[in-house]
């Protein structure tokens, strides 16, 4: 090895960024110091150099939030540190509304804010006019302050990251490019550099716009594009006070900071420029991209309007550089699904400054531990599907996605681009059925039907959306009559094999030691009794089991299974099926006898149970009709060879129409599983939640032979009963066509003090109440007493509204109706 560089390490970082460099800060902080960073020319040389630098804290979820707060925290400290400068300073920012809409979207961050700890302002047009004298705010609804938000100096910031990892020992070497990160045996062993091969315990992927190919190189999927990002720099302003807030825009796709007596202007314009598609140069490093006036000018035209100043100063700098966009907005962390010992910390979307010190240190965590040091679900690289690697889909999907940080944060917003990746066999019939299609996991999916004459399409607002009363009358056709939901991209796997049985006993919380034919809710534990899985299990035959998911778990949960199966050398395969079997829920008192009268199958309830699985003939099908319901009615869900879909489809709505049979999509689905309760993995349940907190103790067989996995720990907090911190369910008293929405992250209040917030909300149709799901802690333990001797409240857009909390459903709390 030439210039120093050693022939192995325990953890070799591949990228010199603002992330790269904060991971291996973190790492040696934690007494890692066996780290090299490695970048391909120098350090910040990609996108870091250039970023704006602003140090915003309020993010779409608590712990995204929490990972901003500490970044804030750090870069406070970061300079005495290290005795280099970064530029950061704590000036805040304000955000500007010019709509009701937009100003109801920053009340409810506010009030989402409060939760977290962050000191947050709601302003008025003439408290904006004092704090940023030279904005324009006659036009304005209001808008918010946030005290701690700030800005820094990327590059400056970064070095002193990297000074702080070099004075604990890491070692960083620039001009290195990595070729290759070598495989062997399905996990990272080092990599490949002009210098020679580094061998490695983990190899880190922080490369940015070239994480993508990197990543591909090993067979990994991390979908990220990068796309042209503009702003300008103007000359010198007199009097431009130094202490300006850093100004958000967002309904002009605008952002302005002070820097150096000048302004920075930038923007997340509404369609992008994706770029890079064909590679990005060899010997890219610190450059731009050329000029786009014309890009640029609508953007300019509205801040001379905003900022009337502008009309009078020169710019002085017209920048245009590449960063990277993922498909959802939200960028990567952990280990890869595909390749063990690979991790990755990339695809930042335009927020990697403000990341990056959180990201550094939970990654560091992460990469000891071996499992995230909190709910990271969010930006967890298992998240990933396979096919978003392509790259004609990112090409696509990246238009949208830059402008998507500055849009409306619209309820149920769904792309406008990249859609039809993923279709079942019946979407052309369910859009002339007048589906309005959602997009999850790229399936495209029906969230509610249009009635005749009326267009399937969303018109969005934080109320009742236009779908509300379309979405009524299919939860009451599931109540009343029968429902027949479309649930193809559910994730599907076929576990089979002597060892099977053994196998997912150990990985389940219950026991799946049952009789062929018995469905099993269960969940998978990680060895800290955190959530990692939440799923149904059929015993198909001894050796064959049907494992059935949700779509948006399917890599994450099939590389679950995967890997244990190989820890374990178990004698047992797992097999996606998902694409090649199709799935339909039928679901409502009416159920039994539609499908009796087709399959001339007795589905009695001594026939056939709650709970069990067999097969019948419907049309030239044969059916695994499933008695199980997400949605708390009479029901069973129907498995099916793709190939037959279409016929069983058709006999279904024959036979049905005289019976009230109504198609209905998720949105009707998801109304319905919060007002019984039913957890949602994502939302109400993850890896840091266990089933005693979440409610779902009862799913855990304590005392099956071999135990579980995390049945030690679960054990240890069941012993510290009754439990701190518990899932809720929560009912809004006003039942007027006023009464608030509930979505996600409202603060639970009880006797005046926030307690928790509000994991899944929906509108209960069958309630007929606004409804959520949600977590509140108390130190002596949430019992039914505490809960009911509190005075309860739910903040939205910073008003409180009158509310009732208890631990059962709402709805059906008994199963009488399912069962």
């Amino acid at each position: 090895m030439s210039q120093g560089i050693p022939s192995r390490a325990s953890v070799v970082i591949v990228g010199g960024g603002v992330a790269g460099c904060s991971i291996a800060y973190h790492l040696a902080k934690l007494g890692m110091t066996d780290v090299v960073l490695l970048e391909r020319r120098q350090l910040t040389c990609g996108t870091t150099w250039h970023a704006a630098g602003l140090v915003g804290q309020l993010r779409a979820t608590r712990n995204l939030t929490e990972l901003a707060q500490y970044t804030a925290n750090l870069f406070l400290s970061l300079e005495s540190e290290t005795g280099q400068a970064t530029g950061f300073k704590q000036n805040g920012s304000i955000s500007l509304a010019k709509t009701v809409a937009r100003f109801e979207e920053l009340k409810r961050g506010a009030s989402m804010g409060k939760g977290f700890g962050l000191e947050i302002d709601v302003l008025s047009p003439e408290q904006i006019q004092e704090r940023w004298p030279l904005v324009r705010t006659d036009d304005l609804a209001g808008g918010i302050f946030i005290a701690k938000d700030g800005q820094t100096n990327p590059i400056d910031t970064t070095q002193a990251l990297a000074k702080g990892a070099k004075l604990r020992g890491a070692k960083i070497f620039e001009n290195t490019p990595v070729k290759k990160i070598r495989i062997e045996g399905g996990r990272a062993t080092g990599v490949e550099t002009q210098d020679g091969f580094i061998a490695a315990d983990t190899v880190v992927l922080c490369a940015g716009m070239w994480s993508h190919r990197l990543a591909a190189d090993c067979g990994a999927a991390v979908p990220l594009h990068a796309a042209e990002h503009f702003y300008i720099v103007t000359e010198p302003i007199p009097d431009l006070p130094k202490n300006l807030p850093v100004l958000r825009a967002q309904d002009e796709c605008a952002y302005y900071k002070e820097d150096a007596g000048k302004l920075l202007l930038g923007c997340f314009e509404p369609i992008a420029k994706p770029w890079g598609m064909q590679g990005i140069p060899e010997g890219f490093c610190f450059d731009s991209l050329p000029a786009d006036h014309e890009q640029f000018e609508p953007i300019l035209e509205a801040a001379v309007q905003r900022v009337p100043a502008l009309a009078q100063t020169g710019i002085q700098l017209f920048f245009n550089g590449p960063e990277s966009f993922t498909p959802d907005d939200r960028y990567y962390l952990g280990e890869t699904p595909e390749v063990r010992d690979l991790f990755v910390a990339t695809g930042f979307n335009s927020v990697g400054i403000a990341a990056s010190g959180g990201v550094g240190k939970v990654m560091a965590e992460w990469i000891r531990d071996r499992h995230p040091p909190m709910d990271l679900a969010d930006v967890d690289v298992r998240r990933v599907m396979p096919f978003q690697a392509n790259r004609k889909y990112l090409h696509d999907r990246t238009v949208e996605t830059l402008g998507l940080l500055y849009a409306m944060h619209w309820p149920y917003y769904q792309y406008r681009t990249a859609r039809g990746a993923r279709r079942s066999a019946l979407h052309d019939r369910l859009v002339a059925a007048g589906a309005c299609m959602g997009e999850t996991a790229g399936w495209e999916r029906p969230n509610w039907y249009a009635a005749p004459g009326e267009s399937p399409a969303y018109e969005y607002s934080f109320g009742r959306q236009n779908w509300f009363d379309a979405t009524r009358a299919e939860c009451l056709a599931a109540r009343d009559h029968v429902a027949l939901f479309d649930q193809c991209s559910f994730a599907k796997f076929l576990v089979q094999g002597p060892q099977a049985c053994s196998l997912l006993n150990y990985l389940c919380t219950a026991s799946v030691d049952v009789p062929v034919g018995r469905i099993v809710y269960t969940q998978w534990l990680n060895e800290r009794a955190g959530i990692e899985a939440d799923l149904t299990i059929t015993r198909i035959s001894e050796e064959v089991f049907w494992v059935v998911t949700s779509a948006v778990c399917q890599t994450r949960d099939l590389a679950w299974l995967r890997r244990h199966i190989a820890a374990r050398d178990a004698r047992c395969t797992v097999t996606d099926v998902g694409s090649g079997i199709a799935m339909l829920g039928v679901m409502g008192p009416r159920s039994r006898e539609l499908l009796q009268g087709l399959s001339g199958a007795d589905l009695s309830n001594t026939a056939h149970p709650f709970g069990w699985s067999r097969e019948i003939e419907i049309g030239y099908a044969t059916v695994r009709a499933s008695r199980i319901s997400y949605v708390g009615e009479l029901g069973w869900e129907l498995y099916l060879p793709t190939e037959h879909c279409l016929d069983v489809y058709e006999r279904l709505l024959a036979a049905g129409a005289a019976l009230g049979l109504k198609h209905a999509g998720y949105h009707a689905m998801a109304a319905c599983r919060v007002e019984k309760g039913y957890r949602h993995w994502g939302h109400d349940i993850a890896d840091e939640d266990d089933p005693i907190q979440s409610g779902l103790a009862f799913t855990v067989a304590w005392d099956k032979p071999g135990g579980f996995l995390g049945r030690e720990a679960l054990a240890r907090r069941k012993a510290s009963a009754p439990a701190t911190r518990r899932l809720v369910q929560v009912m809004l008293e006003d039942s007027s066509a006023t009464s608030p929405m509930l979505y996600h992250e409202e603060p639970l209040i009880r006797d005046g003090a926030i307690v928790g917030s509000i994991r899944s909300g929906a509108w209960g149709h069958r309630l007929d109440r606004s409804i959520g799901m949600g977590y509140v802690s108390c130190p002596q333990g949430v019992t039914p007493e505490w809960l009911a001797g509190g005075k309860w409240q739910v903040e939205v857009a910073c008003e409180r509204y009158a509310a009732n909390v208890q631990l059962k459903p709402w709805y059906d709390p008994n199963n009488e109706r399912m069962k």
